[in-house]
């Protein structure tokens, strides 16, 4: 009997990656690749990458290194390099990575089975990449029906209602959905609308549909994607238009079997009142909003083409917090940006007190080749002074988050579970969370050791004892301890949410996702 072939794929980036990883292996998988853990003796490995910081690229380098290095691996192995680094450096990367047999862009991802099969063939190498130049100006383009990149949307719909075994990388009972992709903002230090391309907005009735498949098939969570999500407007054949906020209310109302309905990331100068509007009055969609700031000073903010000011963006939390003011909000913050002077980095700090936000990503500013910035602005901030500047911003964050948990303490949270709380050691093993102070009714540390995780709808993750059997279902937890970016708890009465069991998908799809970063990077 023949073995399947086998496909080991890495993730590097933010959720859209995830999400394009998710629906990559399900088009493999439905040619007949199975997942593997095994790197060295994949039959293809498929890596996604990030170019949002040269960390995320320092990685892909060392994965491609670890291959070159490696004396056991498959000779007859393929490597393929997907996602914004392959549309970034294109042919460049090849010639460094001689291993690489396939470079594959974000707008491309649909060719990869047929560059797969390509290579094989062939045993030459293969490029689908889109173009590198863009206008500026272009407007928004609306995604024909049959667009050949909606296919691998439409393709995990169609699966999940042929009962296909569909893995999501997210956790069986959650989903992202695709509404936006690309971007139109240029963000001076931003390099997604050169590797995604302009904004493509999906027709209304194909997400409805998605998400509706997505909570048959046993999903408790979906959560909206666009890098600027907020920004969603299609307009069908019939003239027909559908703003974010109409995106919203229908999703919400025509899947009512659907418990929890959340989106990332906004953008807030185009946030109307009428979605916070209909976020206020849908029960169903979590009270969360996050919500990039990246400086507190105007002056950075122009130079980085924001597009706003530091009063217009306190004005959009004070509309938010107004209309809903159990609402979470997280924000995203960039250190030693050109040009950033103590004065400015002052003003970022007071803009992070004022927000209180649940949690702030906060990252170095590192300069990417092709961006405006790189080419027209000096990265004049030593990195010794960008390490003291995220330093400082994380300890005023995680003061701010650990007096915001302390608030909850003693408080029942109704809390989606997502599994084993090992996860959550795991994925709080960072410079936010090593040290964090515990507050607790009792003074004792809360232990992970054989307990669950999940999240409220405001995003904040909780970590309790339970049976395994909780996992997929919503329940309530009192809260009993916190650190900054966690909260401890123990049960506090029956579920509120029965778990749908029919979810499908594999719980172990291999190596799909290796980090998932925040939206800085497009917002």
């Amino acid at each position: 009997m023949t073995s399947r072939p086998t496909i080991y794929l890495e993730t590097m980036g933010c959720q859209m990656n995830v999400l394009d990883s998710e629906l990559v292996f399900g088009s493999l998988r439905a040619t007949g690749y199975e997942p593997t853990d095994d790197l060295h003796r994949a039959g293809v490995v498929v890596i996604n990458t990030c170019s949002v910081r040269q960390h995320a690229e320092d990685k892909v380098w060392s994965r491609l290194g670890q291959l070159k290095r490696s004396s056991g691996r498959n000779p007859e192995q393929i490597v393929a390099v997907i996602g914004c680094m392959a549309e970034r450096d294109g042919e460049s990367l090849l010639e460094r990575a001689p291993m690489v047999d396939i470079l594959c862009g974000p707008s491309e991802l649909h060719r990869l089975p047929a560059l797969i099969s390509d290579v094989q063939s062939r045993r030459e190498r293969a490029v689908a990449l889109s173009g590198r130049l863009r206008n500026h100006s272009t407007p928004v383009h609306t995604l024909a029906q049959h667009d050949d990149l909606e296919s691998l949307d439409s393709g995990r719909a169609l699966g999940l209602e042929s009962h296909v075994a569909m893995p999501r990388v997210f956790g069986r009972h959650q989903a992202y959905v695709r509404i936006t992709r690309g971007c139109n903002k240029y963000c001076t230090f931003c390099v997604v609308p050169y590797t995604r391309g302009p904004e493509v907005h999906r027709p209304a009735d194909q997400i409805v549909d998605e998400v509706r498949r997505l909570a048959a098939a046993g999903v408790m969570e979906v959560t909206l994607l666009g890098q600027t999500v907020n920004h969603y407007h299609h307009v069908d054949d019939a003239g027909r238009e559908t703003s974010f906020a109409a995106l919203l209310r229908r999703v919400h109302d025509e899947v009512p079997e659907l418990p929890r309905l959340r989106f990332v990331t906004s953008y807030p100068r185009d946030f109307t009142d009428e979605a916070l509007q209909v976020m206020a009055e849908s029960p169903r969609i979590c009270r969360y909003l996050h919500v990039p700031a990246q400086s507190g000073s105007n002056p950075v903010l122009k130079r980085m083409n924001r597009g706003y000011t530091v009063e217009q963006y306190l004005a959009f939390i004070a509309r938010a917090r107004a209309a809903m003011p159990d609402v979470c909000i997280s924000g995203d913050m960039i250190v030693g940006f050109s040009g950033e002077s103590e004065t400015d980095f002052a003003a970022s700090l007071d803009l992070l007190r004022h927000c209180k936000y649940k949690n702030c990503y906060i990252f170095k500013y590192s300069t990417r080749p092709g961006t405006t910035a790189h080419d027209r602005l000096p990265d004049d901030v030593p990195e010794a002074v960008k390490r003291r500047r995220n330093n400082d911003m994380l300890a005023v964050q995680a003061d701010i988050s650990l007096a915001n948990h302390r608030a909850m303490i003693d408080r029942v949270v109704d809390v989606l579970v997502e599994g084993p709380s090992k996860r959550a050691i795991q994925a709080q093993e960072s410079e936010q969370e090593r040290g964090g102070e515990v507050a607790s009714l009792d003074d004792r540390r809360a232990a992970f050791a054989g307990q669950l995780v999940g999240r409220t709808s405001g995003d904040q993750i909780v970590v309790f004892s339970g049976r395994a059997d909780l996992i997929g279902r919503i329940v309530p937890v009192r809260v009993t301890a916190v650190t900054p970016y966690t909260m401890h708890g123990d049960l506090a009465g029956e579920t509120d949410t029965p778990r749908r069991d029919h979810a499908t998908g594999d719980q172990h799809p291999a190596r799909l996702s290796l980090a998932v970063l925040p939206w800085s990077c497009a917002t």
